[in-house]
């Protein structure tokens, strides 16, 4: 587990889009594959929440939107819109879609709401059909990104993707906020897997759901 001090030393050595996909990992306690898969549509400004498909167990979950990160998110979305008007002008066949979908929806690939929102840079041949495709951002890319940021950061610690969804959960607990909300957010089926957190950390009372960013420093101790 990172400090909340050296959340954000790792962090202020990272660049976009990195950097704003690591603070979505920590500020919403996802897993890298569910951080990696998000599409336009899981984001809700108006209310202010994050939508997680397909998460671990293949069930959805709501999370807050840190409240800090708006601004920077509605930014990102204006790129990912971007680049969507551009594909739609190129010899392109729209994005991966999950599971049956481009074959039962076929238009949906090239929909807006579709689109990954860190998406790769480049497209994707698909060897069989000779497609363009649009996959998202790899994870091997993120991880390299986040293993130079940890060692500039200079923390002896080892630092993963992972690390930042359970600083999420540390963070929250120290805060006092409830275990079972922690559950939910994380997604956790079994209350026992949240209960991991509580070896070092005691939980208290606030049942409010929020993410660990828009709490004030004071709330961690």
């Amino acid at each position: 587990m990172l400090s909340r001090e050296e959340v954000g030393a790792v962090i202020s050595h990272l660049e976009h889009p990195f950097k704003l996909a690591v603070q979505l990992m920590y500020g919403c306690g996802l897993r890298l594959a569910e951080l990696l898969n998000l599409r336009v549509q899981c984001f809700n400004f108006d209310q202010g929440i994050l939508t997680v498909h397909d998460g671990k167990g293949r069930k959805d979950r709501t999370v807050p939107l840190p409240r800090v990160l708006i601004p920077t998110l509605r930014d990102q979305m204006a790129k990912v819109r971007h680049l969507h008007e551009l594909d739609l002008k190129r010899d392109w066949a729209g994005v991966f879609m999950p599971g049956a979908m481009s074959a039962k929806w076929k238009t949906a690939a090239k929909e807006f709401i579709w689109q990954w929102f860190f998406p790769a840079r480049g497209l994707t041949l698909v060897p069989v059909s000779g497609e363009q495709r649009r996959y998202h951002l790899h994870e091997t890319q993120l991880q390299v990104a986040l293993k130079e940021a940890a060692r500039k950061s200079g923390i002896p610690k080892r630092i993963t993707a992972h690390t930042f969804r359970h600083s999420f959960a540390s963070h929250l607990l120290r805060a006092n906020v409830d275990i079972r909300t922690i559950q939910q957010l994380l997604g956790h089926a079994d209350l026992k897997t949240t209960m991991i957190y509580t070896h070092t950390v005691q939980s208290r009372t606030i049942k409010e759901a929020q993410s660990p960013l828009d709490l004030p420093p004071d709330a961690f101790g």
